[in-house]
């Protein structure tokens, strides 16, 4: 264990320890008398003065002691009480800190680093302790206050757990604590008077992977768009990177792929979220992924036990699994034995008396008469406790009775079977079929009673006889094999059917054995008639997915003669409009129609269908969606197997994406596409046996037998037709019918023959040569490189976005870039922290580029204020709901980037009138409402009178008359003015009060405030004294306007504006019209003024504003979470 360092001086400690190891910086000592052959005096005076010691005042035999070259103090910082855990501390002190202090000048900081990360190790300890006893430790409350201080998140950003460790910047290493939270990365250290703050959000992290660097062997590296951080020193790095690639994993699923989002519900709760549950969610994956179960199976209980296995008459040790609707067990030794069963197969489960020689057994009976044997299990009481009230629920759920042989006088062995099920029988195989024949017939249409195969039955074979005699060789084995290991879903998993397989599955067992390796069968026994009803309902329905599914009915398989008639084709449309009824997150795919039909060539219709099922949503996981995010990141995987494999064929082709465009075809119809049909067929026996393990290995088996040719290729092009041409001529001996023509016969090279492979060599080749991949290794690489995927989608649609973006606005194309990382920010940071919001705000990958990422009117209001040049103190977030308001045109209170830059690139590089025309539509309605919270009321009364002339004096005496100047600006603007553009309204009295107090706003502590605000308060009286003149001209030809004909506009040179200006007021009616001004009167106002001139044409700097937004964003964040805003107060200030 460690110690709390202490100083000693080692020189008084010498006889009583003996010095084992020694390094610079460490010492290992053995206390004499323990550990010692031999009988000295000394070693027998110290053993006999620690026997008699009280057990609190022993000495442990072993220490570990921190030394100081040329000083005589020592500290003491782990001892133990055996010599293996003495040196797994010095192991540990070797391999993480050794390498870590000769970048120290100063001894004394050697000394305070150690002692410092030691202290740590010992609280890690004692929380880890404290933690298995107690779901909120002391130690973690603790931790939770300095997190909660350190970083100043919202209290929704809950902590899940934290680590003492390293984190390295350059050359040196910064002792702290890693703060692992829902949504963030967080490390803090306060080391030699300097303090370290490091957030890293989940979602921003590209790369998440153990390495090495100079000093130590092992680290976890961080990788994000711009560094690379390098933690180390943990306690237990295998623990830390686990937790941390579940927490990165689930909230890049969450966050960015939202097709799977509402798959798993685990992962709709983050606030739910703890250590324990990220690592019984590995956990689970794991068990799903072994087993191949459906994603909505959640595991109960885990123990060690052992299974008696009669075909090696022993008992083999290994994990029994219970989950909702399973008991599954996986020897300890991979693909020694493995078993499946499904709960609605069992009878009974019953535990047996506890002897010597089978310690704690139960016994689970099924209802194919066989039973098996679990023993030493250690929690066996709530173990069955728990399996019996699952398979109670089950039963519940799936109503069962049971039949006794009419020859039995007493309680005879129940046969279990569920209601409306009736039994076929194949060969040998006894299957469970969820319709009876009597209910297919009354189905209209009729789905298909026969595999295809058994009506289109193929000639033209050239040696029948041989290929009939090996196909009754492989069915002797088979039956031969379902006597020893069992023939139902619940059989023995072993070594030799694996080799069985590999072999080829006799064709007249092939679609029961593909139904009992995917589980299909227990999905079919379980829903009886729903793939009639499913049928019915689909069936005459168009739409897109029907539309797509007719243009690709005729393209599946056109070469085999199932599919050149109605009979084939008919039921390949009933089984794909289906599923897409069921599944319409899915649809349709493309390499659907093909897959589907090589099922209904062996399969019935209905099993054909629940293959198909089975395939999609769980063996192959997220292959059949909008991305195809599950191919693309098994195409990632791929070419790091390939690199671990094949590393010269990896170094000959630096960049192996080309391998995989050429491969994904592989996996999306497993070999179907590429191959000809009667070898393909091999590979998707191994693929329902073995899952996508069986893909990536015959992968690299055909890349492995085309190195050396890849090698010396020129260019992709050429790579791919000499994969196409290899494919192409892997050839079936063992198949019974005739070759069936190739998708690829146009690579084949005619003059010149090319070697035929056998697939049954390949495929020995590849369980040989790269069968190794546990199904654990491929998990962690797919969650690996799931990360990258989903970061490579995100870095698409973000340049995508910028490519529409940036032809249209003058910013420059690395603000856009960063401009867009805190538009995305903003709405990701309320996903964080609001957990409820709407469904409509989330990220929704399935929509356009420049749709998937908006922003509604509180993110929009804190992302003006951080960037905006346009602040104006108090008045900043009513002017950011007025543009809000403008740019959101469709009113679904949401705003895309492409709306928010191209408002923003009016403010910092407009010309003047565009800038004044933004501000004036940010004044009228749709941008300004009745209901705006800095409304004011019409003013009742003229502010001015129009008979004050339009003169103006200045300071120095001087007079300047605008009457002319306005007129002539005017004029030159109408002219300008664009034929096509929309004219804008006009303002009304409130609505200009509203605009002349945001330009005030806008000048507050400007430089030239004192100017501004002189040379604003000129216009406005201008414009208010043309507004009252409008007023008093629009009242006094109403009554002429009733009576005549609309006329054309007047000529410039009548301008009613300034022709009534130097009119007497008494020339005006009583009655007043509407006060309002236009755009023009405004923009040509303000040009008067060049002090307001120069404010709007200066050149304005986004990068200071970048900077400080990327330093102030979460912050601004913070304060809001914390100080909710108070309900919206009405002004009524009556002017």
């Amino acid at each position: 264990m460690w110690l709390k360092p202490e100083e000693v001086l080692l020189k008084n400690a010498l006889k009583l320890w003996v010095t084992q190891k020694s390094s610079c910086y460490f010492v290992l000592q053995r206390r004499r008398g323990h550990g010692e052959g031999g009988g000295r005096l000394t070693g027998r005076l110290v053993g006999a003065l620690d026997a008699v010691l009280d057990s609190s005042a022993r000495v442990a035999p072993f220490r570990i002691l921190l030394q100081v070259p040329g000083s005589q103090v020592y500290s003491p910082i782990a001892c133990g009480a055996t010599l293996e855990e003495i040196n797994r501390h010095w192991d540990w002190l070797e391999q993480n800190l050794l390498h870590t202090l000769s970048v120290f000048d100063n001894k004394e900081d050697i000394a305070s680093f150690v002692k410092g990360k030691v202290k740590a190790l010992i609280a890690e300890e004692t929380s880890s302790r404290l933690a298995e006893q107690e779901e909120e430790p002391e130690k973690f409350r603790e931790a939770l206050v300095k997190f909660e201080a350190r970083f100043n998140f919202p209290e929704a950003e809950k902590l899940v757990t934290y680590y003492s460790c390293c984190c390295w910047k350059g050359r040196v290493p910064r002792q702290g604590w890693l703060y692992l939270s829902i949504n963030h990365l967080c490390f803090y250290s306060f080391f030699l008077g300097k303090e370290l703050k490091l957030v890293i959000p989940w979602v921003d992290i590209q790369k998440l992977e153990r390495t090495s660097n100079v000093f130590l062997t092992d680290t976890i590296r961080i990788t994000t768009q711009n560094k690379e951080r390098d933690f180390s020193t943990f306690l237990n790095l295998d623990e830390v990177f686990k937790i941390m690639e579940q927490l990165a994993d689930v909230t890049l699923r969450r966050l960015l792929d939202n097709e799977v989002f509402d798959l798993d519900p685990d992962l709709q709760e983050p606030s739910q979220i703890t250590k324990r549950d990220l690592e019984a969610r590995a956990q689970n994956e794991f068990f799903r992924a072994f087993f191949r179960l459906p994603r909505k199976e959640k595991l109960h209980a885990v123990a060690d036990c052992s299974l008696w296995t009669p075909f090696s008459r022993c008992h083999t040790a290994g994990r029994i699994f219970s989950s909702d609707s399973y008991i599954c067990f996986a020897s300890r030794e991979d693909g020694c034995c493995n078993v499946v069963l499904p709960l609605r197969e069992v009878v009974s489960i019953e535990k047996m008396e506890d002897t010597s020689l089978l310690p704690n057994p139960i016994i689970v009976s099924i209802r194919s008469k066989m039973a098996f044997q679990f023993i030493e299990l250690k929690d066996r009481e709530n173990l069955v406790e728990g399996l019996l009230l699952r398979l109670k629920q089950v039963h519940a759920n799936h109503p069962v009775h049971y039949e006794t042989s009419p020859s039995d006088d007493d309680m005879a062995s129940p046969v279990f079977y569920s209601t409306s099920i009736c039994t076929d029988k194949f060969g040998d195989l006894e299957m469970v079929s969820s319709q009876s024949s009597k209910e297919r017939e009354e189905k209209s249409p009729l789905p298909h009673p026969e595999p295809l195969t058994a009506v289109f039955q193929q000639s033209g074979s050239q040696s029948p006889d041989s290929h009939l005699s090996r196909e009754q060789i492989k069915i002797s084995l088979w039956n031969d094999h379902f006597v020893e290991y069992g023939r139902t879903v619940c059989m023995f998993r072993t070594e030799k059917i694996r080799k069985l397989v590999a072999m080829g599955i006799p064709e007249s067992l092939r679609g029961r054995l593909w139904l009992l390796f995917s589980d299909a069968v227990t999905d079919l026994a379980s829903h009886p008639g729903y793939y009639g009803n499913l049928v019915e309902q689909s069936l005459g329905r168009c739409c897109l997915v029907t539309e797509e599914i007719e243009r690709d009915l005729h393209r599946s398989l056109p070469e085999h003669p199932a599919f050149q008639n109605e009979t084939g084709i008919a039921a390949l449309r009933r089984v794909l409009t289906a599923y897409a009824h069921r599944n319409p997150k899915i649809g349709y795919c493309q390499s659907m129609n093909i897959l589907t039909s090589v099922l209904l060539l062996y399969a019935k219709e209905e099993e054909a269908f629940w293959l198909l099922v089975a395939v999609c949503e769980r063996m192959l996981p997220d292959y059949f969606n909008h991305r195809v995010i599950g191919a693309q990141v098994d195409q990632s995987v791929f070419e790091e197997l390939i690199k671990e494999h094949l590393p010269e064929l990896a170094e000959h082709m630096s960049d192996l994406s080309a391998l995989a465009s050429i491969s994904l075809s592989w996996f999306l119809t497993l070999f179907l596409s590429i191959m000809p049909l009667e070898s393909a067929v091999n590979v998707v026996d191994c693929f329902f046996y073995d899952g996508i393990k069986a893909i990536f290995q015959l992968g690299l088996a055909v890349l492995e037998a085309n190195a050396e040719e890849l090698c010396s290729s020129r260019d992709d092009g050429q790579a791919l037709m000499i994969l196409s041409r290899f494919l192409d001529h892997i050839k079936n001996e063992d198949s019974p019918g005739p070759p069936i023509g190739s998708h690829h016969a146009f690579f084949s090279d005619d003059q010149e023959p090319y070697p035929v492979t056998d697939i049954a060599d390949l495929i020995r080749d590849s369980y040989e040569k790269f069968g190794n991949q546990s199904v654990e290794q491929i998990e962690h690489l797919r969650c690996k490189h799931r990360i990258r995927v989903l970061q490579g989608h995100e870095d698409t649609t973000k340049q995508n976005v910028l490519r529409v973006v940036i032809p249209e606005v003058s910013i420059l194309p690395e603000d856009l870039e960063e401009l867009y990382d805190l538009f995305k920010r903003a709405h990701m940071m309320s996903c964080y922290w609001e957990h409820h919001r709407p469904i409509a705000l989330r990220h929704d990958p399935s929509r356009p580029y420049a749709e998937q990422y908006r922003i509604d009117a509180r993110q929009f209001a804190h992302l003006f204020q951080l960037v905006s040049p346009w602040t104006c103190g108090a008045h900043t977030e009513i002017l950011a709901e007025r543009i809000f308001r403008l740019l959101d045109d469709n009113v679904d209170q949401l705003i895309e980037f492409k709306a928010f830059i191209s408002c923003l690139d009016i403010m910092y590089n407009g010309e003047m009138n565009e800038k004044i025309k933004l501000l004036y539509r940010l004044h009228i309605p749709p941008a300004l409402t009745e209901n705006d919270r800095d409304s004011q009321s019409p003013l009742k009364n003229p502010l001015l009178s129009t008979s004050r002339p339009l003169v103006l004096g200045k300071p120095n005496g001087d007079t300047i008359d605008y009457q002319k100047q306005l007129k002539q600006m005017i004029k030159d603007l109408a002219k300008e003015k664009d034929k096509t553009e929309k004219e804008l309204p006009k303002m009304s009295q409130r609505e200009f009060i509203q605009f002349c107090k945001t330009l005030y706003s806008m000048f507050h502590e400007d430089p030239e405030e004192n100017d501004l605000y002189q040379a604003i308060a000129t216009v406005t009286t201008l414009l208010l004294q043309i507004g009252e003149v409008g007023q008093r001209g629009s009242s006094s030809g109403s009554c002429s306007q009733e009576c005549e004909e609309p006329q054309a506009s007047a000529p410039p040179e009548q301008d009613s504006v300034f022709a009534e200006a130097g009119k007497s007021p008494q020339a005006f009616p009583e009655t007043e019209g509407d006060w309002t001004v236009s755009l023009e009167h405004i923009l040509a106002s303000l040009l008067t003024e060049q002090s307001l001139v120069n404010f709007f044409e200066k050149p304005l700097n986004i990068k200071s504003k970048l900077e400080n937004a990327k330093v102030n964003q979460y912050s601004l964040k913070v304060l809001e979470m914390s100080h909710p805003p108070q309900p919206e107060l009405k002004l009524n200030n009556n002017l």
